[in-house]
């Protein structure tokens, strides 16, 4: 009951003017970011990461939520009208999709990706509500050894945010965290590796580092490659609805796409593109008509958009109890988080209750707001994709140094963006991921504190930390992670590429 009356609670705040604009910007936002190839959620969010700072923390986290997930509503668009995923998660939707759309079940295709979206993502909130609380209750009883433990434990396993290779994701984390170094001491008040440059000794700013990583490095990249559009399917008004057959086969299919997406939110890792592989992967051999997928099964575009919608939502419960950022999204939330002065973690719901609540609530909003834009906008964001990219990145660029320099009105955080968009384009061209950068960066100060503080507590002995259950269980599994991604290239069988998950799921590359 209690959950039920915050909730009310929540409503009330989100329904004011001001958060009902927000909502709205950031799903449009989102919705336009999913349709134009890419971008990405990730890199809107990091464009537009300085427009909340002259917000409340309420609304600023709404309108970067409302990027986020709207983003996973967007991607369908493209993905059924041009065969043409506007973010990874959305690629097992072209398999279907597409052809749906080409045999006039285009409408259909694309009710039934924004309703199961909506269903997904709705009862992922309710998820959300009640597992969320109880996660950051439990983490309540840690103390600095414990935040130690925890900050490492989080560090191997967000190690492999993407999904990528361990080895060089861990070389980006001990980058991030070498960098969360840089700045003055928090024991002696010493400068910390500024080399006598007076803007180093705040230490660097996480936000145009995100910029430049995510959003200036994408920009270069997509200048850099060759863009053209494809011939878009179009559809009417009155073709958008799908007939009784189509519901009933995607009744089941939306259900089980909510069951699939929403644990692997849970997970660190790419868990929208995961969820999807693995939902279709379902659909398929569940299915009394399996040879019909490929060739335009209804089945195969309502299981994976609702689990990508899931797992978007679920991945808000351990960034928000335990201020762990299990996808790149989640750590741009972070960061606009951390610029007004609020932490993510086992504290955030008991200090900042009113804040979760309303965003919480926002995202209920958020999702009918979607579900609204999606049925009778559609063709005009799909539309969208004919912008030529020479006039549509200019304009993102010019929004991006105006943005970073508003933050503390520094050419020197200019200069911060431009060193890292040129360093993520080569990040991205030597097939280096820099979310785990980004997470060595946020998690460096919770490492060390905890680390430090822990030290003090047990009079320096480290073996002490393994007398606390917790941090043993913590460090524990930790060891144990790193060990297995060491010792299981010498293992006999070898790895599955993500080609072959692909084909097993039916995908073509």
């Amino acid at each position: 009951m209690d959950a039920l009356a915050n909730l009310a609670n929540g409503l009330m705040s989100a329904l004011s003017l001001e958060m009902l604009l927000v909502c709205f910007l950031g799903v449009l936002v989102g919705q336009i970011t999913g349709v134009l190839p890419g971008i990405g959620p990730t890199g809107a969010m990091a464009i537009l990461l300085p427009l909340s700072f002259g917000m409340g923390p309420g609304a600023g986290l709404i309108m970067l939520a409302g990027i986020y997930y709207g983003a996973m509503y967007g991607g369908s668009i493209t993905s059924i009208l041009v065969n043409l995923p506007g973010e990874a998660a959305s690629l097992v939707t072209t398999l279907d999709g597409y052809q749906m759309a080409r045999k006039g079940r285009a409408g259909a295709a694309l009710s039934i990706a924004a309703i199961g979206s909506w269903i997904a993502g709705t009862l992922a909130i309710v998820g959300l509500m009640f597992f969320a609380p109880l996660l950051a209750n439990a983490a309540l009883a840690f103390g600095p050894p414990e935040f130690f433990a925890l900050g490492v434990f989080g560090l191997i396993i967000l190690s492999n945010l993407t999904g990528g290779s361990f080895g060089k994701s861990f070389l980006m984390v001990i980058i991030g965290l070498m960098l969360s170094t840089v700045g003055v001491d928090l024991v002696t008040g010493e400068d910390r590796l500024t080399f006598n440059v007076l803007e180093l000794s705040k230490g660097i700013d996480l936000v145009p580092v995100v910029m430049g990583l995510f959003g200036l490095a994408e920009i270069f990249s997509v200048a850099l490659t060759p863009y053209q559009n494809n011939k878009m399917i179009k559809i009417k008004l009155k073709e958008m609805y799908p007939n009784k057959q189509e519901t009933k086969r995607s009744i089941w299919p939306i259900i089980r796409g909510t069951f699939v997406g929403f644990p692997m939110g849970l997970l660190p890792g790419p868990a929208g593109f995961m969820s999807t592989l693995i939902s279709y992967r379902l659909e398929k051999r569940l299915s009394r008509h399996p040879e019909e997928f490929g060739k335009g099964a209804i089945e195969g575009v309502a299981g994976p958009e609702s689990a990508n919608n899931a797992a978007s939502t679920s991945a808000m419960i351990p960034f928000l109890a335990l201020g762990f950022p299990f996808s790149p999204p989640t750590a741009l939330l972070l960061g606009g988080l951390l610029i007004h002065g609020i932490t993510p973690g086992p504290m955030f719901i008991s200090q900042h209750g009113d804040l979760f609540w309303l965003v919480v609530a926002s995202m209920y909003i958020g999702n009918v707001m979607l579900l609204i834009l999606n049925l009778p906008l559609v063709g005009v964001f799909a539309s969208l994709t004919k912008v030529p990219i020479k006039i549509l990145m200019p304009i993102i660029t010019g929004i991006m140094f105006i943005g970073a320099y508003s933050i503390n009105n520094s050419i020197f955080d200019l200069w911060i963006m431009f060193v890292f968009g040129v360093v993520g384009f080569i990040m991205k061209y030597c097939d280096y991921e820099p979310a785990p950068l980004v997470v060595g960066l946020v998690l460096g100060q919770m490492f060390e504190e905890g680390l430090r503080q822990g030290l003090i507590m047990t009079e320096g002995s480290f073996l002490m930390f393994f007398e606390r259950p917790i941090t043993a269980i913590l460090l524990g599994i930790s060891i144990l992670i790193v060990l297995w991604n060491v010792f299981k290239r010498f293992l006999p069988f070898k790895k599955a590429s993500l080609t072959d998950e692909q084909e097993d799921a039916g995908i073509k590359t």
